[in-house]
């Protein structure tokens, strides 16, 4: 859906259809409580009348930092429904950071819980916004009493596809976040092509990601909206999830793949009924091609994992269930995306280059940001017009096409180590690497070399029990290595440093090298 769709129809609008159809069917369920459509949609209308009470205007914003709730839920709804766009931040983030995204978002409404209040130090007074609490906690006024009464009905908003839905700040694994404005419209084209993934009214979606991170909203959303059931956790646990699949025959999930891994390796996995999937889906972080043949052999159901970025543009789409020759790749092109490869100069490469030239990938779809958020230089960096002027999002991964049209990912480009001139892509290495019994995970990045400027370093998590030594490892894979692939050092760690949603953070790891004695 682009953002001057005829077609387009609010996401809190969709709800209230929903609640409307099918008032008594359940909409959320956290733990032992469960919320019916109805239930949920006069929630959201409280929250969207108490915020035009409260005088905060339509293209206002508000920010969310809090737990995974039942209250999260519908006050992301009723902001939406009062036009009001959402910043969901990290209750992980350290105070500085916290202030300085609500700040820059804008936000009027600061809506937490206790948690996040005492992670905040006390800074909500600095913010000089009035705090929500939505556990009802100290935290600030309580949620129900700040909501409108029980019949409070807003007045309608003509919200408009341009407007901005939500601000997601980026995970920061590279630098400081930026605010992603993800328009109106590009949200609805999220639900219009959650159909293909099977989506609709029997729906039974369990989401294990915090509610502030993309990964789970292209779920939740349309999961709601096409009349469905989403079962939330408040925080993963992979026994946890097992029996909550089994409890609910949950019939969705959306996972990263750290938590396949943990899934799949707990041992209750075997002996857990899952014979109600029908879809499972993956995004957000490198997939390997032996994770995925592990997922089809032993987890009933469809296997699609996504490629893309929380800006959108270009999104891949690998069905591995009916392409298990290609689970190194991560797909096609989607119906609806443009994807194009582009050379170290930020031109296209030209129909006629080798079928295996790697490029930076730039995508165009329905669902692309307006920008980044008081970033308007960042914004244009992101960039890319063709010669017609139609535009583009840039990734920053590095790829290319192989002969039936699917993507192969070589790197991030900004993760490239550029070695004696060399260009090495740290996921060549890190394959090698996993191919060893005894290596259970591991990350390679480039640390400064006065000789190379650059050198790959790589990072390992041994196997439970194994007890391989770091310099018979290094021998190990450098002798499978090319010589200019080679790591100049190994280091052996308990785990490695992941962000909510599963992404090596590849920065902390230089820093941690850059520490060591």
């Amino acid at each position: 859906m682009s953002p001057t769709s005829t077609d387009f129809t609010p996401l809190a609008a969709l709800v209230d259809a929903q609640a409307a159809l099918r008032p008594r069917h359940p909409a959320v369920v956290l733990d032992e409580r469960s919320v019916d459509f109805a239930s949920l949609n006069r929630l959201a209308d409280r929250v969207a009348a108490a915020l035009q009470r409260d005088g905060v205007p339509a293209q206002g914003a508000v920010a969310i930092c809090a737990a995974t709730s039942i209250e999260y839920v519908a006050a992301f709804l009723g902001s939406l429904r009062a036009g009001v766009t959402v910043a969901p931040l990290s209750p992980s983030l350290n105070p500085q950071t916290l202030r300085a995204m609500v700040q820059d978002s804008g936000a009027c409404r600061l809506l937490i819980d206790a948690s996040t209040h005492q992670a905040l130090h006390g800074l909500e007074a600095e913010l000089g916004i009035p705090c929500i609490a939505l556990d009802d906690s100290h935290a600030g006024i309580a949620f129900g009493q700040w909501l409108a009464p029980e019949h409070a009905r807003p007045a309608a908003v003509d919200v408009q596809p341009d407007w901005a839905f939500n601000l997601i700040y980026s995970s920061g694994t590279t630098g400081v976040p930026k605010g992603i404005i993800q328009p109106f419209g590009m949200r609805s084209s999220h639900v219009q092509r959650a159909t293909q993934g099977g989506y609709g009214p029997d729906t039974v979606a369990l989401l294990s990601t915090p509610l502030y991170s993309n990964t789970t909203l292209v779920s939740l959303f349309p999961t709601l909206s096409l009349g469905g059931t989403v079962v939330l956790m408040r925080k993963f646990d992979a026994g946890q999830y097992l029996a909550l699949a089994a409890r609910h025959r949950v019939t969705h999930t959306m996972l990263v793949p750290v938590q396949y891994q943990r899934i799949l390796a707990h041992p209750d996995f075997a002996s857990t009924d899952l014979s109600s999937f029908r879809y499972k889906f993956c995004t957000s972080a490198p997939f390997s091609a032996a994770l995925k043949a592990q997922v089809l052999a032993r987890w009933p159901g469809a296997l699609i994992e996504y490629y893309g970025m929380t800006e959108g543009g270009g999104r891949c789409e690998l069905r591995a269930h009916e392409h298990p020759d290609k689970l190194h790749t991560v797909g096609r092109p989607s119906p609806d995306t443009d994807m194009r490869l582009l050379d170290d100069q930020g031109r296209e490469l030209p129909a006629d280059a080798p079928r295996d030239a790697p490029g930076e990938i730039v995508g165009h779809s329905p669902a692309m940001m307006s920008g980044y958020h008081n970033h308007p230089a960042k914004t244009a960096e992101a960039e890319w017009f063709d010669a017609t002027g139609k535009r583009f999002i840039r990734t920053g991964d590095v790829g290319y096409f192989d002969a039936d049209g699917f993507l192969i990912l070589m790197d991030r480009k900004k993760d490239m180590v550029i070695s004696g001139g060399f260009n090495i892509y740290p996921s060549d290495i890190e394959a090698v690497l996993l191919e060893h019994p005894d290596i259970a995970d591991a990350a390679v990045v480039g640390v400064p070399s006065e000789r190379w400027g650059e050198t790959p370093v790589a990072f390992v998590v041994l196997q439970p029990g194994a007890i391989a030594q770091a310099a018979a490892l290094l021998d190990w894979v450098n002798g499978r290595l090319e010589k200019m692939q080679r790591l100049a050092a190994l280091e052996l760690s308990q785990e490695l440093p992941r962000n909510a949603i599963g992404k090596v953070l590849k920065r902390d790891l230089r820093d941690q090298y850059g520490r060591a004695p």
